[in-house]
């Protein structure tokens, strides 16, 4: 398939005196998103939001502005145009500030948003595969800097296949420690049997083979059976839940996890599928989860 013909941003992607021109495209996929309309409950009529001044009325988008109340009920208006007078030339590049090892960032950071950076031009194509093999090569990605939508962002850059991905980080100062909540959870002592136990059900339930790909967002599905359902004015149905299994205390839960993961292996059953008591067919609920599809590879014993 060929790439999209929209790009998200162009600029350069910058190391030390190396400048290479490069197009970003997004990488996150919303075409299959469900969006629901806020309604009147009491005649279906779709809510509107209205933008209003208070001394002039409802106003149109082209009259409204941005501006910083630095004090009460006194604001300075901040025109983009301005903004940009502050920029120079080199925000207009992915700015590597320098290389670090694969792991070095916790997924915490991940702001969620990634692009595909693509070279932009025969110029670009050589730097481009020299700086992305040699990445690879040191196992290393690289921390960068970038304005993208007006804004500078925190970025992390690493080889994927034939191409550089761009994810967006949330700066430190944006995410709580998890010093903040650690208090709030009790040191415990554990018997020799408990770990035991755990490390057997930990290696009974490795996955041989992981297969991303196999699991998709079940809400989606569920809400399009739903809508579905009331669209051809059919009743919605709950569906049934499988009683959880009585677990008296965690040695008896470790110790029949264990015996059903064993088991699962033996059969060559996929031992990260829940207990078979606790089973439901996802599809058939219309509870939001995200599961794996049907079919998803198994372990091999």
């Amino acid at each position: 398939m060929a790439a999209p013909s929209r790009t998200s941003w162009k600029g350069f992607l910058k190391l030390s005196l190396i400048s290479v021109p490069v197009k970003a495209f997004t990488a996150n996929e919303t075409s299959g998103e469900v969006h629901l309309n806020q309604l009147h409950k009491d005649c279906n009529s779709r809510v509107k939001y209205v933008k209003v001044c208070p001394e002039h009325g409802e106003l149109k988008s082209e009259s409204i502005v941005s501006g910083y109340e630095h004090q009460k009920d006194q604001y300075v208006v901040v025109d983009p145009d301005e903004l940009d007078k502050l920029r120079t030339k080199t925000d207009r590049a992915v700015s590597i500030d320098g290389f670090i090892p694969h792991d070095a960032i916790d997924g915490t950071y991940f702001a969620g948003k990634a692009h595909y950076l693509l070279p932009d031009g025969i110029a670009g194509s050589r730097p481009y595969a020299l700086l992305r093999d040699g990445m690879r090569q040191n196992g290393v990605c690289a921390i960068a800097q970038v304005v993208m939508t007006g804004r500078e962002q925190l970025v992390l850059l690493r080889p994927q296949g034939k191409l550089l991905v761009m994810t967006g980080l949330l700066y430190p100062q944006r995410v709580r420690k998890p010093a903040d909540f650690e208090s709030e959870v009790e040191d415990i002592a554990f018997k020799p049997e408990e770990i035991a136990l755990t490390n057997t059900l930990i290696t009974a339930s490795k996955l041989a083979t992981f297969d991303f790909d196999s699991y998709q967002d079940q809400y989606v599905t569920k809400l399009k059976r739903l809508i579905a359902l009331k669209v051809d004015g059919k009743d919605v149905v709950q569906a049934p839940d499988h009683e959880e299994p009585k677990i008296l205390n965690l040695m008896d839960a470790l110790k029949k996890s264990v015996a059903e993961a064993q088991a699962r292996l033996a059969g060559g059953g996929d031992a990260a599928a829940a207990a078979p008591a606790a089973v439901a067919d996802s599809e058939a609920k219309l509870a939001p989860s995200t599961g794996r599809k049907k079919g998803s590879r198994k372990v091999e014993g």
